[in-house]
């Protein structure tokens, strides 16, 4: 499967299926997109060799387990070379505290989701981030109260 290839109703069927349930069986997913589990196979593993399955993962409330804070930061950079991008995406794809890095068109560079442990963490984690030659010319961070929605991507509908 090509990148940009068409997807038939079975494909999105699957995708929509494993997107609800990522532990759904081998046998319940080709019931649910009415298929017969070998077929369904095939197509799940060229979906997944086509890179359009990144991955599966279990979903932890980690609230439950130890206290933490959620700080949802914006960025602009100082600099708009290409060269100052990459080295600020380096250097939140090592850092452990960012759990999302989203880069916008428009007056912010980057929004960031971070998971500390709490506000004192997080502004170390921020002035780390500033002493490690980012770039970065201003942020606001944004304290999280509570989650209203949180969902996974929609799969679109065609």
């Amino acid at each position: 499967m090509a990148r940009g290839a068409r997807l038939d109703s079975y494909d999105i069927a699957i995708l929509r299926a494993l997107q609800a349930n990522g532990r759904i069986t081998k046998v319940a997913l080709a019931e649910a997109v009415h298929l017969s589990p070998s077929p369904c196979w095939e197509r799940l593993k060229k979906l997944e060799d086509a890179g359009l399955i990144t991955g599966y993962r279990a979903l932890v409330d980690i609230r439950k387990i130890a206290p933490v804070t959620e700080v949802m930061v914006v960025v602009t950079l100082s600099s708009h070379k290409a060269e100052e991008f990459r080295r600020f995406e380096d250097e939140v794809r090592a850092c452990n505290e960012v759990q999302g890095c989203w880069a916008l068109g428009g007056g912010i560079d980057y929004i960031l989701r971070l998971v500390v442990t709490d506000v004192d963490a997080y502004q170390r984690f921020m002035d780390e981030l500033l002493d490690s030659g980012a770039d970065i010319e201003r942020y606001f961070g944004y304290v999280v109260t509570k989650t209203v929605k949180d969902a996974p991507e929609p799969f679109p509908d065609n």
